[in-house]
């Protein structure tokens, strides 16, 4: 049975061997990243400096709630504005795999020159194991290159630290359970952020409409759950679809977008089941989306397929 505390204990003495100057961990604000990021500053506290990078994919409200939440845990952290860099480099990329490798060397760059500040040449991550297994090498083929795997260029000038590398999710949520972090219970978000999460080009337009529908997914799952009409799934939230469609505004033809809300369970991210959301609450999420986005959205529709055959995101 996994031993949380033993865990901790064992990677503090490892990271204390391994880092000997300045470091600096990429952290989001997720789970993996920021018990990576904890874990190191009990560690070599004189080393570390965490970067939140913001990517302009971040969900809504985002950048000021990860920094209150490391501000919180005792992490010193650096915030760097790079939407513009962001947008330039994805405009008019549609290939996933694409998307995810510029996302990766764009970090890795912005991660170089931060260094500079402080001369850091150890770099940490909140890599596990789905996103080494995923991005494939070896006999495992590549389902998706995550970002901070297959992403990487190489002529990277760090050494990589990845203290979780050999845990999957629900022992990564019990090593944040017991350092009392409270991020233990939220649901994963993808390191590409909405980029993925925007099917086709991830313009600046695009990816607006993208992160209202994903905030009131959460908002209207949330509310059915505090109020006792569902469980909590694993990770909720809305994709747009390239795909449009015709509708009606009034008496008004409209030719608008579809965007398609995912609901899934999950254990180790592995394997996933697309879950029950009731009927009502699907409804009021359509509802909300076609009213406030209504500029840009005709559809809305649900995913009911599990992992495998797709994947949890859709990219």
């Amino acid at each position: 049975m996994f031993d949380a505390a033993k865990f901790v204990e064992e990677q503090i003495a490892d990271i204390r061997k391994k880092i000997t100057g300045p470091a600096i961990i990429a952290c989001s604000g997720g789970v993996d990243s920021t018990v990576a990021a904890v874990i190191v500053a009990k560690a070599v506290p004189q080393y570390l400096t965490a970067v939140f990078v913001d990517t302009g994919y971040m969900r809504k409200n985002e950048p000021e709630q990860v920094r209150e939440l490391l501000t919180s845990c005792g992490v010193k952290v650096d915030f760097v504005d790079a939407r513009q860099e962001y947008y330039d480099a994805l405009k008019g990329v549609t290939d996933p795999e694409r998307k995810r490798k510029i996302i990766g060397e764009k970090f890795i760059r912005i991660f170089e020159r931060e260094a500079k500040k402080t001369g850091a040449t150890f770099l940490v991550q909140g890599t596990i194991a789905p996103d080494w297994i995923e991005s494939g090498g070896g006999v495992r083929d590549t389902i998706k290159s995550h970002h901070n795997v297959g992403g990487l260029p190489k002529d990277m000038k760090f050494t990589l630290v990845e203290p979780l590398y050999d845990l999957y999710k629900d022992e990564v949520r019990k090593v944040a359970r017991y350092l009392n972090i409270p991020v233990a219970e939220r649901q994963p978000f993808p390191g590409p952020g909405l980029a993925i999460r925007v099917l086709g080009d991830p313009t600046p337009e695009r990816t607006a409409i993208v992160r209202e529908a994903c905030h009131i997914v959460e908002e209207e799952i949330d509310a059915a759950v505090k109020a006792g009409k569902m469980a909590r799934p694993w990770q909720y939230f809305a994709a747009l679809l390239p795909v449009r469609s015709v509708g009606v505004h009034g008496d008004i033809r409209h030719y608008g977008e579809t965007v398609v809300v995912r609901a899934v369970d999950s254990l180790d991210a592995m394997t996933a089941q697309a879950i029950h959301i009731p009927y009502e609450v699907l409804d009021k999420i359509s509802i909300r989306i076609t009213n406030e986005l209504g500029q840009h959205v005709t559809r809305v529709v649900y995913d009911l397929s599990g992992k495998p055959p797709g994947t949890i995101e859709w990219e």
